[in-house]
């Protein structure tokens, strides 16, 4: 029987096909491999920020103490002639020495007041001791806590001594009396700082620092010793916030060149421009300048404050100068302690730098406490001189000819050059040095716009960048900054307001303070702003409002709700997800808010964004609500009304494709529950009688009295990995090796108490067993008792429920826990077991003492005698009989025993183990999960310690924290995977040459044609018995699932990668898996027959497999309504079904078809309906209904043709066009199959055909477009696996009469295999699973004897 040979065809590929099926690698989307997929979902560690001054000080008293004695040298210093004579730029010998004193005094102040007008200065010219002592010790009384400055000037005696001593006068001035600095200490007091213009200066600084260290000892042994005389006197005040500028080193003397000034010291300290000017002039590089005399610079027109004359220009240029040396020179905390704590200080070291440059160029060093390092020689010094040498080249002809003054270039130059550090550099490298120069230039409104975007393209760069700009001191800037109205300004000032805050959000208080919030509120209020910039201002607003009340009650007067709810249909996501974040912080915990929105019906236009394709805005939407009904005030029937709709609202995402939005969910009903506790606590103390009162028939004890392999009795158990995202009760804790141990305890001879009970595992007085529950929170419902609340609650009657009707929100609300609770995700199910715990445990709390005379909850059971163990043993799928409290606390995969009470019989009490506490008794076998331990119960009428209030109000998902982490993150930077130069780029080049590869040379294999494939090329003993296989469609790893966990094996090197355990309870089996992404970062989806789709991560590889997402495919799939046939042929299908795979309790499972291009995962099983998953929004598209009343067992979709083929437990082949709505989308339906559709498959070319094959045997090929079958072929009875290769004509069957046939398109049987090669030839198992690898010619078989087997074409063809 010949047959069309293009039926199974794959098209012939030339070259340039080739080539463009290695471009369509580029063009397929990932799914599943967004921020939210790859890192944890929480906020960034908060940077410790030092850039806050913890103590703003000012220079309030000012203390001038001049020393010159006009006329008369002092005797240890011999002047040169001609000698440095001006002192404040007077001649002394001008005139009358005492006017001459009081002429320098007055100048003196005044230069000081241009640095800081509002101190109180006081003078002391030609001073005594006592007079030095009154003027200091009443200057340090007004001031108080702040700082007072000393300025000596002792040009007139003599220079300071070594014992620490500097010289005054006496009354008459006929002597020179010594001042010791210890003295000058205790009266000046601290904060102070010191001025000493003077030659030795060094000495000073030197002896202070002595004295300072001995008063510190002073103070210490005062603290240690009260009784000690030192303590009896008054205490020395501390010196530690003192600061020393002195003019020179302690051996030398101050410059005498009559050039200069005789207070060289103190004119850079207070007149630098002046004195630069000079010193410029004196140089040689001036003679340059033409025409540029002394004379002259005493003529630059302009103020020094005014920034557009010459001088005032100079001047701004000298501050950003100095700024930026002492800002790259000095370490960080100390550049904060003297340039930005107060303005006199940082003013006097600005100047300091100078006097250093100026001084050491006559060989005198003047020296600072704290020290600074040299900066004499740094090259901003020389910008310096340029922008001198470009301001006094214009000199002759401005004051001459009064032409216009031409800006210095410098700022703009600055700015390029801080552009060309961030367009040119790497990652790693020192900060920019022109940072202080971007904050003097936003001074200007000139270069104001290119800075600010420069600012914000240097913010940009990460967390560390805005932590370095705010240390620079930009806050004030910026802040000032929002109260200018341009226009233009505003996308750069919302962008870096945005980079601030998501790193430092304490600047919330600041932006209230200073009315900022309403810049923002007049962006997102502006229609004409892009979307972008309105995410940042929402952004920004949204941190004013976090848990500030202050800002929450200014931003609603700002009319920020009505605002935020018109953007909520923007088509912007980020927009749409922050305006609702926004709106659920405002209301949180603000009741007048929370009105506001009722009012605007604020809830109702969220509703629609439960559904928006992007799941962080639905989860965004959901935090809204959750702290909408979560404001703790009293509740009105108005309010309780609009909560319930909340909350049914709310509950329609229990199904969401999204863990994140499932978490958020269980934090927002959390709200709910806390506000309406004592109404949740009835409803659960209803579910829990209930729950007691109600056998569920457990489908753990359904499995066939046939069963007779012992499943976990093997000997090659390995050793399961633990799985990082298991860290909850379903803890891996090693689900294999806990039974072993458990096999291992001896149970005690007939009628004594079994020395196995929950109270050796763990001696918790509660039910379950704090192994591995969060947070060690013992808990009172066990997954287990949850599990079969919520099989309850879903078919009995829960009609009969006294005092709350049937369908009341709080019953609702409570099935969605329970639901959640059993969340396939372990971090949505642990949040839903610590509401539903806490609610229990109050409701027991309260309704402790009627339980009490509860008899029941005492009641014991005894334990197994050894003779009925066998029995156990074969039920229950190889476990030894025990408490099921202590299975359920511990892992709940470990094997459930049946539920049989024996008759109620009391043991005598024996302490086991050593003596326990009496809890360590035999627990009741299907034990009460309220239960204390035997005689507990009436004990312990007060809270046990253990248990928590678990929900607290502060029970939240990391949500809003990490969405903010986008805005501290690189926005405007190329993303690693679009960077050509990337690590992460050329990994994947790498991955898609070798696809080339693989396609390639399979490609040559399959076009010369297989005639066999019997080489078996690898075997090994899976840890469970296979019942899905799947290859790897490029590299060289195969998965093999059995009924919980994954095994990956490489079938080149013949290795085990990993084996791991999938999660799913333990009535539920793994029945599809399929690799996503498998051309790239491959993913493992995994399917289980309770409609579970779990998706893994880092498998069979050196890291911990961890689980991406998992969500609940096909909700209306609970296993236990399985196995009840709906006609004859289901029912011959399940017995076939039960010879197939012994573990099948009927029922198909859920049977998944993955589509790459469009990211379209279809599911369907033992449901009516075909529904499919956009993998990219993670929620359901489409509900096709399957119009047949029978499970689907087999899907096969077609991406081109938009076609998915059914096949069907009644043996029918159903087309569905996925275009068309659901009444018509049915399109075919082939009824030629009399049973059970193993498998139908549809070919992906145009033109391709649809191929069944039905338990029977008959292989079937149809034409989509015709109603009847265009071939059959007759294959072995008996089917239980069949699969078809997509590449060559073959496909392979696999018989449970234990072997295997391969077939070529014409139906020819090209291999039969029966045994295993090698060890003794044995026989192959019942065949359980196989599959082909999607391009090599290699067969893959798992067999019920635990073998996983490997076939190939012959080794030449190979």
């Amino acid at each position: 029987m010949k047959m069309d040979s293009d039926l199974l065809h794959s098209p012939a590929v030339g070259l340039t096909e080739e080539e463009e099926a290695d471009m369509n690698d580029w063009k397929l989307p990932l799914t599943f491999m967004k921020k939210r997929h790859l890192e944890k979902i929480e906020g960034s560690k908060a940077l410790a920020q030092s850039w806050r001054m913890k103590d703003r000080m000012k220079t309030v008293s000012v203390a001038l103490v001049l020393c010159l004695n006009v006329g008369v040298d002092p005797p240890d210093v011999v002047k040169t002639s001609p000698c440095a004579r001006l002192e404040c730029w007077i001649d002394p010998l001008s005139m009358s020495p005492q006017k001459a004193l009081e002429t320098i005094g007055a100048n003196l102040q005044k230069q000081y007041e241009n640095w800081q007008p509002r101190a109180r200065y006081k003078q002391s010219l030609d001073p005594t001791v006592d007079e030095v002592k009154k003027l200091c010790t009443s200057l340090r009384r007004n001031a108080k806590e702040e700082r007072v400055l000393f300025h000596y000037n002792g040009h007139g005696v003599p220079r300071p001594t070594v014992n620490g001593e500097i010289w005054v006068f006496n009354k008459n001035y006929t002597q020179y009396i010594p001042l010791s600095i210890y003295d000058l200490q205790t009266w000046m007091g601290s904060p102070s700082i010191f001025v000493y213009d003077c030659s030795n200066a060094g000495i000073i600084v030197k002896s202070f620092k002595q004295f300072a260290l001995q008063r510190e000892q002073e103070l210490e042994v005062a603290a240690i010793n009260p009784s000690h005389p030192l303590a009896q006197m008054p205490l020395p005040p501390s010196m530690k916030n003192c600061i020393q500028l002195a003019a020179c080193e302690a051996n030398e003397l101050l410059p005498m060149n009559p050039d200069l000034p005789a207070d060289l010291f103190t004119s850079c300290l207070t007149t630098p421009i002046k004195i630069a000017l000079r010193w410029f002039c004196m140089q040689k590089s001036a003679k340059l300048v033409p025409g540029v005399t002394l004379d002259l610079i005493e003529k630059i027109p302009g103020r020094l404050n005014d920034r557009r004359t010459p001088l005032g220009e100079l001047n701004w240029i000298f501050t950003a100068i100095t700024d930026t040396i002492a800002w790259n020179v000095l370490p960080r905390d100390l550049f904060q302690k003297l340039f930005r704590q107060d303005l006199l200080v940082a003013s006097l070291f600005r100047n300091f730098l100078l006097a250093e440059r100026i001084m050491r160029s006559y060989n005198c060093t003047p020296v600072s406490s704290p020290r600074l390092p040299p900066t004499y020689m740094h090259a901003m010094w020389q910008a310096w001189d340029l922008a001198v040498d470009i301001c006094l080249s214009q000199l002759p002809t401005i004051i001459e000819e009064g032409t216009a003054f031409r800006h210095s270039p410098f700022f703009a130059e600055q700015l390029t050059a801080f552009q060309v550090w961030l367009t040119m550099g790497v990652e790693n490298r020192n900060p920019p040095e022109q940072l202080p120069i971007v904050l003097q230039v936003l001074l200007s409104q000139v270069h104001r716009l290119r800075a600010l975007n420069l600012l914000g393209q240097f913010l940009d760069l990460g967390p560390w960048a805005v932590s370095l700009a705010l240390s620079v001191g930009i806050f004030p800037y910026v802040l000032k900054l929002l109260q200018s109205s341009a226009r233009e300004l505003r996308p750069q000032l919302v962008f870096i307001w945005a980079k601030i805050l998501a790193v430092d959000s304490s600047c919330q208080a600041d932006l209230v303070k200073d009315n900022g919030h309403k810049y923002f509120l007049s962006v997102l209020a502006d229609s004409y702003m892009p979307a972008e910039h309105r995410t940042m201002a929402v952004f920004i607003l949204a941190v004013i409002v976090n848990n500030y009340n202050t800002g929450q009650e200014a931003c609603l007067q700002g009319n920020l709700i009505a605002n935020c709810l018109e953007q909520l249909s923007d088509p912007h996501p980020l927009l749409r997800q922050w305006v609702a974040i926004c709106l659920g912080r405002i209301w949180q915990n603000f009741e007048p808010a929370r009105w506001c929105g009722v009012r605007d019906s604020a809830h109702e236009k969220l509703y629609t964004l439960l559904s928006d394709p992007i799941p962080e805005v639905r989860c965004a939407a959901v935090f809204a609500l959750g702290t909408f009904v979560g404001n703790s005030a009293e509740r009105t029937d108005h309010s309780t009304t609009i909560d319930h709709n909340v909350a049914m609202m709310l509950a329609q995402l229990i199904n969401d494709g999204s863990p994140v939005v499932r978490k958020e969910l269980v934090v927002a009903l959390s709200h709910l529950v806390v506000q309406y506790e004592s109404n949740f606590c009835t409803v659960a103390l209803q579910f829990i009688e209930e729950e007691k009162n109600y056998v569920v028939p457990s489908p753990a004890n359904a499995a066939e009295p046939g069963n007779m392999t012992p499943v976990r009795d093997s000997p090659a158990i390995p050793r399961l990995r633990s799985v990082n995202s298991y860290t909850n009760i379903r803890a891996v804790t090693t689900a294999r090796n806990l039974n072993k141990s458990l096999q291992n305890l001896n149970l005690n001879e007939e009628g004594g108490p079994a020395a196995f009970s929950p109270g050796n595992l763990s001696t918790s007085s509660s039910a379950s067993s704090t192994l591995g529950s969060p947070d060690n929170d013992e808990y009172i419902l066990s997954f287990e008792t949850i599990d079969k609340m919520r099989r309850v609650s879903s078919y009995s009657s829960l009609n009969s429920l006294i005092g709350v009707s049937f369908n009341s929100v709080y019953t609702q609300i409570w099935r969605v826990l329970l639901h959640l609770a059993a969340d396939p995700f372990p971090e949505v199910s642990d949040l839903a077991m610590k509401v539903l715990n806490s609610i229990a445990y109050k409701a027991t709390m309260n309704a402790r003492p009627q339980r009490i005379l509860d008899s029941g909850s005492l009641t014991q059971s005894a334990p197994a005698s050894p003779t009925s163990k066998g029995t156990h043993i074969h039920q229950a799928g190889g476990s030894p009989p025990m408490p099921s409290t202590s299975s359920s606390s511990l892992t709940n995969e470990v094997p459930k025993p049946p539920a049989r009470e024996q008759p109620a019989t009391r043991p005598p009490y024996t302490p086991t183990l050593g003596g326990q506490a009496p809890h360590s008794h035999q627990f009741p076998r299907t034990r009460k999960m309220f239960d204390k331990g035997p005689e507990q119960a009436a004990e312990d009428g007060e809270e046990p310690g253990g248990h928590r209030n678990y929900v607290s109000l502060a029970l939240q998902t990391g949500l809003c924290d990490w969405s903010a982490k986008y805005f501290a993150q690189p926005v405007m930077k190329i993303p690693e995977e679009h960077d050509l130069e990337s690590q992460v780029r050329m990994e994947r080049q790498w991955r898609f040459l070798r696809n080339a590869r693989v396609r390639r040379q399979s490609r040559v294999i399959t076009q010369r044609g297989i005639s066999r494939l019997d080489d078996q090329i690898f075997i090994n003993r899976n840890p469970g018995v296979p019942s899905v296989v799947k290859f790897h469609p490029f590299n060289t790893c195969i998965a093999v699932a059995d009924k919980d966990s994954i095994c990956f094996w490489d079938w080149e090197k013949s290795e085990r990668l990993d084996y791991f355990y999938n999660g799913n309870p333990r009535y539920t089996r793994i029945t599809a898996m399929e690799y996503l992404n498998g051309h790239d970062c491959s993913l493992l989806l995994t399917a289980t027959d309770d409609g579970a789709l779990r998706v893994w991560k880092n498998f069979a590889d050196q890291k911990n497999p961890e689980m991406v997402t998992a969500w609940q495919g096909l909700s209306d799939m609970l296993p236990t309504t399985r196995g009840q046939p709906s006609s004859s042929t289901h029912s011959l299908a399940r017995r076939v079904s039960i010879y197939l795979d012994r573990s099948k309790q009927g029922g198909a499972g859920m049977v998944v078809d993955w589509e790459q291009e469009t990211g379209l995962l279809m599911t369907s099983g033992d449901v009516r309906v075909i529904r499919i998953w956009d993998t990219d929004r993670e929620m359901k598209v489409q509900d096709i209904p399957t119009g047949a009343d029978s499970c689907v067992t087999s899907l096969s979709c077609d991406s081109q043709r938009s076609l998915i083929v059914a096949g069907l437990g009644d043996g029918s082949v159903r087309v569905f066009d996925r275009r068309m709505g659901p009444s018509e989308c049915r399109v075919m339906t082939y009824r030629e199959h009399g049973a059970w559709v193993v498998k139908a498959h549809l070919q992906k070319e145009t033109d391709g055909n649809i191929i069944s094959v039905s338990v029977n045997g008959d292989v079937r090929f149809f034409e989509p477009r015709t109603p009847d079958s265009i071939n059959v072929l007759q294959t072995v009875k008996g089917l239980t696996a069949l699969d078809i290769h997509p590449q060559a004509n073959l496909f392979a069957c696999g018989s449970m009469n234990q072997f295997i046939a391969v077939y070529n398109a014409n139906g020819d049987v090209i291999s039969n295999i029966k045994y295993y090669d090698g060890f003794m030839g044995q026989r192959i198992g019942a065949i359980s699973c196989l599959a082909f690898h999607p391009h090599w010619p290699h067969l893959a078989v798992g067999s019920n004897d635990y073998y996983m087997s490997i076939y190939s074409a012959e080794k030449r063809l190979r």
